[in-house]
């Protein structure tokens, strides 16, 4: 079945830039959307952006001008450009995607492991 795998996260200063990325694996058809959420200790996982095939590309605010999403087709990944970063920011990441299986009539959702972000001041 599907995999999704998050990488990229890590400690970086205030004003600096991470870039993550997601590598799906499995038996994928097509994938339609592929979306970053956020989740931060006490607080409810939060979306950040997507990549969609009908939908093109959207951000929530607060991100917008600093974040970029972008996918790589071929390779079923889609990174997250994370420049000028905030303490606010701090955050587990998560990958999600939709995906229709190979040999399958319906779409699934599925969400990777998630990687750390720790903006420090």
């Amino acid at each position: 079945q599907v995999q999704l795998v998050e990488s990229g996260g890590g400690l970086v200063q205030a004003g600096g830039s991470l870039r993550l990325s997601c590598a799906a694996s499995g038996s994928i058809f097509i994938t339609k959307t592929m979306d970053w959420w956020r989740q931060s200790p006490g607080k409810q996982r939060e979306w950040v952006a997507a990549f969609s095939v009908v939908g093109g590309i959207n951000y929530r605010d607060s991100v917008k001008g600093r974040f970029t999403i972008f996918r790589d087709n071929a390779q079923k990944k889609v990174y997250l450009q994370m420049n000028s970063l905030k303490p606010e920011d701090t955050a587990v990441y998560y990958c999600n995607a939709s995906i229709l299986l190979r040999y399958s009539n319906e779409w699934s959702e599925y969400w990777g492991q998630g990687t750390q972000v720790t903006v420090s001041s």
